[in-house]
């Protein structure tokens, strides 16, 4: 509200400060014009001028139409035709194109304003004076402005638009650097939930079986059940923690973690821990690229770590079967007894599932199919994979954001690859190290350095290097060419009117000065002298445009009047002097005056 009412008093001050300037030419002409009449010229325009200043911010092209009509009253006057009305029009009609955006409309009205300004003068059977000035002083002063304001507008817009995009570039470099941060922490949570929490549950599972060693002291057993305890409370704060840092699903989390071993040494080491699991492999083994590999022991390891945390003690069944063009991952278990340990359902239990939600999420950026559920023999798990991934890998792009060194993104340091732009490692290459070991500082890949691709960065290139969206930069190419289109039309428009106008105007000027017959001569001539005497004191030609009642004035008996003008002044009418010829004498002699009699 506050705004609206800031907009509107400045609104107010505009219109007061444009209606001073006005009526102050309107007030000098008036004083320059000495006799007119004080109701007529000059309290009735400042009125139109405080009504049409106002109407131009609502009613732009009414504005334009009203100052018109003092124009008008101009053309209507006996003396001259031009008055400083046309310095509000000028004002006005410039003020016509910077508040409309569109053409035709416009110049409708400047079409409609010319008109009727060249019917005045056909009514009023105006002279050649008041015609020129009706084709050439108040088009121009309708249609020139009016270009410059559509230029000034075409430029204003240009520059909103410019920091419209120039916003929309800041929001969006910010979205993208909180893309890149959220999906480290689901690079994070990936990682925790699908490592830490599979080596927890197989300690947990190891801690559960030496608690039933013969060898062990009751307070052995005690504390080894404290242990399996507090590790079962770890591995719930670690999904309670991948909750929160988890993204929502619909993110391809973890795709880029490595993997240090194979499935086969996956299922070796729960066996050792103690995990009842049988499994078999089907059909020749074919080579896999690494994602696929990497998505099959996921597949294994998360289905290994659901079955021992809901299904302890129960047996596991894992299939591996390679077909020509796929592979197909099988993880059964048995559901627990009634009466058995842990909880009630093989499956997941409600509410949580969220490794599951990843694994699928992983196998269909594969190009392959999960399905999981309760079944014939317990509880299923089944991933279909290609052998070699159908949809575009990640290939560790980093994603746009605010560059504060080469090779880093704001916020999010990584490893600079050679040519400056930060890169993760190969995850076929640097494998993770295994838990039971020191990593390499020198070799282990940094996971918070390491960033994933913006998904939208395969559609919208990179902010910090200043480029725009597609549809972003075809709307500014679009106000750029209306942009130029208007400024060469303000150039090019005026350059025409002047090759059709200037001419005209010319040659009625040089038809207006040849035709002045100076008082002092007109004095020497005399009557009854012959032309051939008198010739070197009239003009080269007779003023070829006299009013109507000059020429209906009467006249000797078969003589021949011809007409000049007493002055050069090419915007004022002057009287004219009347010559009679009879046989090439001078007959008479007399004035015409300049007003209608």
């Amino acid at each position: 509200m506050l705004n609206t009412r800031t907009t509107s008093a400045r609104s107010a001050r505009g219109d007061a400060a444009l209606w001073t300037v006005l009526a102050a030419a309107t007030g000098y002409g008036f004083r320059d014009a000495g006799s007119a009449s004080p109701t007529l010229d000059l309290v009735l325009p400042l009125a139109v001028l405080a009504v049409a200043v106002p109407w131009s911010r609502r009613r732009p092209g009414a504005a334009v139409a009203l100052v018109n009509g003092l124009c008008v009253m101009g053309l209507a006057d006996a003396s001259t035709p031009g008055n400083a009305h046309v310095l509000s029009l000028a004002a006005l009609s410039c003020l016509l194109g910077a508040r409309v955006a569109e053409a035709r409309r416009p110049l409708l009205v400047l079409a409609g304003c010319a008109a009727v300004d060249l019917a005045t003068c056909a009514v009023l059977r105006a002279q050649p004076v008041w015609w020129f000035y009706a084709l050439t002083v108040l088009p121009a002063a309708l249609l020139l402005p009016w270009l410059a304001g559509r230029h000034w507008c075409g430029r204003r817009q240009l520059v909103r638009e410019g920091w419209r995009l120039a916003r929309g570039l800041e929001e969006r470099q910010h979205l993208v650097a909180e893309r890149a941060r959220l999906t480290e922490r689901a690079e994070i949570a990936a990682d925790m939930h699908d490592s830490l929490g599979h080596a927890l549950s197989l300690v947990a599972l190891r801690a559960g079986a030496l608690e039933l060693s013969p060898d062990l002291t009751d307070r052995d057993r005690a504390d080894l059940a404290d242990l399996r305890g507090t590790i079962a409370d770890a591995v719930e704060q670690v999904r309670e923690t991948v909750a929160v840092l988890r993204d929502p699903p619909g993110r391809d989390t973890g795709a880029g973690l490595p993997v240090n071993d194979t499935v086969e040494e996956l299922l070796s080491r729960a066996v050792a821990s103690g995990v009842p699991v049988r499994w078999e492999r089907r059909g020749a083994s074919p080579p896999l690229s690494c994602p696929v590999e990497r998505g099959m022991y996921r597949v294994v390891q998360e289905a290994l770590t659901n079955a021992t945390k809901h299904a302890p003690d129960c047996s596991i069944s894992v299939r591996i079967t390679h077909e020509p063009d796929r592979t197909r991952v099988s993880v059964v278990n048995a559901v627990p007894s009634a009466g058995g340990p842990a909880h009630t359902g093989a499956g997941p239990a409600s509410g949580v599932g969220r490794g599951l939600i990843g694994l699928q999420e992983r196998v269909t950026v594969l190009g392959g199919s999960l399905r999981t559920g309760s079944g014939s023999g317990g509880f299923h798990v089944t991933a279909v994979l290609p052998h070699r991934a159908t949809t575009a890998a990640r290939t560790g792009t980093p994603a746009p954001g605010p560059v504060t060194a080469p090779g880093r993104t704001a916020g999010i340091p990584g490893p600079a690859s050679p040519t400056g732009t930060a890169r993760r490692p190969d995850p076929g290459m640097a494998p993770a190290p295994d838990p039971g070991t020191a990593p390499d500082p020198g070799t282990a890949p940094d996971p918070i350095g390491a960033m994933d691709p913006d998904p939208i960065g395969a559609m919208a290139p990179d902010t910090a290097q200043g480029e725009v969206l597609p549809g972003s930069a075809e709307r500014l190419a679009s106000v750029r060419s209306d942009a130029r289109r208007r400024s060469a039309l303000a150039f090019v428009a005026p350059v025409v009117a002047a090759v059709f106008l200037v001419p005209s105007a010319v040659y009625l000027a040089w038809q207006l000065t040849t035709s002045v017959l100076p008082p002092s001569r007109y004095d020497e001539l005399t009557i009854g002298r012959p032309r051939t005497e008198l010739a070197p004191l009239l003009p080269a030609r007779a003023y070829p445009y006299p009013p109507d009642h000059a020429r209906s004035a009467p006249r000797p008996l078969g003589a021949r009047c011809e007409f000049y003008r007493s002055g050069r002044d090419l915007l004022d009418e002057v009287d004219l002097y009347r010559l009679c010829w009879s046989g090439g004498t001078l007959l008479t002699k007399d004035t015409v005056p300049a007003g209608r009699p």
